[in-house]
């Protein structure tokens, strides 16, 4: 059975930093990705990361500030966000893919399972 639980969120000060974590039980996939989800808005692609070589795309918004990895030994996923702003204030949840594709799939209906989310609130 494949679940994935997200854990780190919290709130932080504009500027600061947070460490999401991922962890994946049932099998691995082609493909992890996070995505985020503000109140009223659309579920929002942010990262994703091949899990066999490592290649990372992100949201032109979060490059530069926040950087996607992950353990294989622990199947789990990570999302190092840095200089945090009020904008980023959302629900962050992982995702994963069975089959990777596209390249850097990065639209929701290219996951196949996902986590619950963890809230992250930057205050100004």
């Amino acid at each position: 059975q494949v679940r994935l639980v997200e854990s780190g969120g919290g709130l932080v000060q504009t500027g600061g930093s947070l460490r999401l974590s991922c962890a994946v039980s049932g099998r691995t996939f082609s493909s992890y990705g996070w995505f985020r989800q503000a109140p009223g808005k659309e579920r929002e692609f942010v990262a994703t990361i091949t899990w066999s070589g490592g290649s990372t795309y992100y949201l032109d918004s979060v490059k530069g500030r926040f950087t996607i990895s992950r353990d294989i030994a622990k199947n789990t996923l990570y999302l190092q966000m840095n200089s945090l702003k009020p904008e980023d204030t959302s629900v962050y949840l992982c995702a994963v893919s069975i089959n990777g594709t596209p390249p850097y799939p990065r639209r929701i209906y290219d996951y196949d399972y996902w986590g619950q989310g963890t809230q992250v609130t930057v205050s100004s």
